[in-house]
């Protein structure tokens, strides 16, 4: 079976981080996000894959320069424009030739979702599209998809109350769809599959949805990308947090050879290359490769991408560093600050809930 993934959208929640990078290509515990989304499909008989391409699509083909990512065929379509989800799938599906039944995920999200069972429960209702639906604890803040006993969609409902909520499933981001949607959306049309193709599927009873549990979290900000890393080196999603990771004592992992003089604490994990310094303590954190964490600096609760300097005496707590990132001396990184690849924080400052531009 083939899949059309999403990843064409310029990340505006994850900024600055997405300025230059797109947001699929950001490591999730030192594997990029577009590979843990390839190897889950992957795990379920998908082969080959479109990637519905828009903001910096050249940034994958350097990644993946043999077309084939976790084991999966890669093929590229470039949106002209921004043609938003339906539109973009439409324009992916026809590129790549796509003449039956197909899979569609967005490719900002992670999760235990079994598309082989998503599939089949599709086929056996014989309808247009099938969602997969995932339990949320406060389905206010999305939009609730109400079903019938047999699984067709009866309702959309966007951003209910609490109290009017009828259930608290809302659309997880994987499809499976039959080529005639296709035929919903004009060439080279702009289009919304949520707002525009599912309501219109909806009153034609075409429409079924599917409820699973387990493992789901939509990375599009920062404190939810932060959280995807940290559950993978907390075991979350099962041991080891990447592939080649070797446990050096309970709840510490690393990757390749690093140096570390300092002092590691669970859950943590190191990338090749990095650098812990004397007297300096990681917790609770992602220290990517080639990442540094100088004398008697402190990072916990934190996401440190590959490349990052924490000089020394200085804290990173709760927070996030792009790539190349520095920290100067002394210097206070708290609450949820987000640090641009490239830039830095001047020695001695104190940053709380900032995102620091380079």
């Amino acid at each position: 079976m083939r899949a059309v993934v999403l990843v064409g959208g310029e990340g505006t929640r994850l900024r600055p981080l997405t300025l230059t990078t797109p947001k699929q290509m950001l490591p999730v515990a030192e594997v990029t996000m577009i590979e843990r989304v390839l190897a889950h499909l992957a795990g379920h008989g998908i082969d080959d894959v479109i990637l519905s391409l828009g903001y910096r699509p050249d940034a994958f083909r350097v990644a993946f320069p043999e077309g084939t990512c976790a084991g999966v065929r890669l093929n590229y379509a470039v949106e002209p424009e921004p043609l938003d989800t339906a539109g973009g799938i439409a324009f992916a599906a026809r590129a790549a030739g796509l003449d039956e039944t197909f899979v569609v995920v967005n490719g900002d999200v992670l999760a235990d979702i079994d598309l082989s069972s998503l599939v089949e429960f599709h086929r056996s209702r014989s309808g247009e599209a099938t969602i997969a639906l995932t339990p949320v604890k406060d389905p206010s803040a999305f939009g609730v998809v109400a079903t019938d006993e047999r699984g067709q969609v009866t309702a959309f409902i966007e951003k209910p109350a609490p109290a009017e909520a009828p259930t608290n499933h809302i659309n997880a981001g994987f499809y499976v769809l039959e080529p005639s949607v296709l035929d919903r959306v004009g060439t080279g049309a702009r289009a919304n599959i949520e707002r525009e193709i599912f309501p219109a599927l909806v009153e034609e009873r075409a429409l079924h949805a599917l409820a699973f549990d387990g493992y789901w979290t939509d990375t599009g900000t920062p404190d939810r990308y932060l959280q995807a890393s940290l559950d993978y080196v907390r075991g979350v999603r099962g041991v080891p947090p990447a592939p080649r990771a070797k446990e050096r004592g309970q709840g510490v992992w690393t990757l390749g050879a690093g140096v570390i003089d300092g002092r590691i604490e669970p859950d943590s994990l190191l990338g090749d290359a990095a650098f812990v310094g004397r007297h300096a303590l990681v917790r609770g954190s992602v220290v990517g490769s080639g990442a540094r964490v100088e004398a008697a600096a402190v990072v916990r609760e934190s996401l440190l991408l590959p490349g990052a300097v924490v000089h020394a005496g200085a804290t990173v707590e709760g927070s996030i560093l792009g790539e190349g990132a520095v920290v100067g001396e002394g210097a206070q990184v708290t609450d949820l600050t987000v640090v641009q690849g490239g830039a830095h924080v001047e020695p001695g400052a104190a940053v709380s809930g900032a995102r620091v531009m380079a």
